[in-house]
Formats: C-alpha cells, sequence, structure tokens
C-alpha cells in the first residue's frame, strides 16, 4: 500500500514557476514507477508526466515539453515536478500517482497503470 501526500501548489502569475513535491509512504517507493497528472475544470485528468522506478527514463506530455521536469529522490520516498514557464492554461488541480505494479520498465502514460493517487493541489497561473 502505498500513500500519497502532495504539496507545493498556490497562485502563479504567468511566465513564473512552481515546484510540487509528493511523499510517499510505506516501504515499497523505488520499486513503483510514479507520474504526474493534473485535471482541469470541465475536462478528463491527464498525465503530464512520468519517471520510471530508478528514475532514469522519464515522458511529458507534448504541451509541457522543456518547462517541466519530472525527477525523484528514492531516500527520501518524494516524487517532484518542477514547472517553469508556467501559463494559464497550466491552471488544474494536479495529482500524483504510483503504479498498480511494483518493478514495471520505463515511464508509464497510462492513467489506468496508476493504481495509488494523492489528494491533489491545486496550480492556478493568473494572466
Amino acid at each position: 500500500q502505498v500513500q500519497l501526500v502532495e504539496s507545493g501548489g498556490g497562485l502563479v502569475q504567468a511566465g513564473g514557476s512552481a515546484r510540487l513535491s509528493c511523499a510517499a509512504s510505506g516501504r515499497t517507493f523505488s520499486r513503483h514507477a510514479m507520474g504526474w497528472f493534473r485535471q482541469a475544470p470541465g475536462k478528463e485528468r491527464e498525465i503530464v508526466a512520468a519517471i520510471s522506478c530508478s528514475g532514469d527514463s522519464t515522458s511529458y506530455i507534448d504541451s509541457v515539453k522543456g518547462r517541466f521536469t519530472i525527477s525523484r529522490d528514492n531516500a527520501k520516498n518524494t516524487v517532484y515536478l518542477q514547472m517553469n514557464s508556467l501559463k494559464p492554461e497550466d491552471t488544474a488541480v494536479y495529482y500524483c500517482a504510483a503504479a498498480r505494479s511494483t518493478m514495471t520498465n520505463g515511464a508509464l502514460r497510462g492513467r489506468d497503470q496508476y493504481g495509488y493517487w494523492g489528494q491533489g493541489t491545486q496550480v492556478t497561473v493568473s494572466s
């Protein structure tokens, strides 16, 4: 069982930066691929970035490539999302998620591959 708690959201001006953190409980964190998702009002939840168990493989949706960076510190049971050059369209509730299965290969892009979710943190980008 993995429990996830996000932090770091808030109100940011367009062009600014924010860093989200997700702290995980349990001893199996390093065996779970991790992902950051987001959900804007009236829209479906979408993957933003994903990272493999070891952190050597990452994946991003096109709209955030070059602006967002996902990373993890397995010693601290924490995954991060550094967001730079934020745009109003990045406004959403951001969710941290852990893969349903352990020891998977690569960064996972499918929502159904994730079985553990945090409560979400709001990021609002003002224009």
